[in-house]
């Protein structure tokens, strides 16, 4: 699979793809060479709770080193639900450097990329219908996303997840059905961004990075009514 979407020399040596996964306490690192994919994916995850602002980089580093950088083609990030901190951190790394680098940012919630691997919990008649991933919040109340596994289009291919309704904070009274409760698996949800990156960047899909922003379902700022 080429990695070259573009005529320029940058763009031809651009290869790399970089996808960043801290939604939760742990941080997740994915790095794949475009032009061997099938021996070249590196993935790595970091329990870093609150250390991740001192040690963001470095653990990029251990993975992909910063001279390297210039080599990426593509990045993805998750950009939530998750910590207030610990999401807007991986999301601004990626951010700058797809602006500095003029490379497409894929940004995907945390749910949409777990929402795979909890379906198989369903029936079979609730697989054929949209279902919620819920995560209730201490004094919050309960953020929810709904989703729904489709086709692919590749016959003979797994079926994929579409993103009905990103993760939000549900109305009181709302009573999600069917749901699955949210559970993190960093290793195989940055390693899922990083699928999915690759084949956006593929089938040459373009995304501006300043489309990309963390979902906050609850304000970290308290407004007084």
């Amino acid at each position: 699979m080429s990695c070259q979407t573009g005529s320029s020399l940058e763009k031809d040596q651009a290869f790399l793809l970089l996808a960043l996964h801290s939604s939760s306490e742990t941080l997740g690192v994915a790095v794949q060479d475009c032009r061997d994919p099938k021996t070249s994916r590196r993935t790595a995850t970091f329990p870093l709770g609150r250390g991740l602002s001192h040690s963001l980089l470095n653990c990029v580093e251990e993975l992909l080193p910063a001279a390297s950088w210039p080599q990426l083609a593509r990045l993805a990030v998750a950009i939530g639900p998750g910590g207030f901190t610990g999401t807007r951190l991986t999301v601004v790394m990626a951010r700058t450097l797809a602006q500095q680098l003029g490379c497409s940012l894929d940004g995907v919630s945390s749910f949409a990329l777990m929402a795979p691997r909890l379906a198989v919990a369903l029936s079979d008649e609730q697989m054929e219908q949209p279902f919620w991933i819920v995560k209730p919040l201490p004094r919050r109340g309960t953020v929810a996303g709904r989703y729904q596994l489709q086709m692919a289009a590749e016959v003979g291919a797994a079926k994929v997840v579409v993103e009905l309704e990103s993760p939000h904070l549900l109305a009181e009274d709302f009573k999600a059905f069917p749901a699955l409760d949210a559970q993190d698996d960093v290793a195989k949800d940055v390693e899922h961004l990083l699928e999915l990156c690759a084949t956006a960047h593929s089938l040459g899909q373009e995304v501006a990075w300043n489309d990309v922003l963390p979902i906050y379902p609850t304000s970290p700022v308290v407004v007084s009514p």
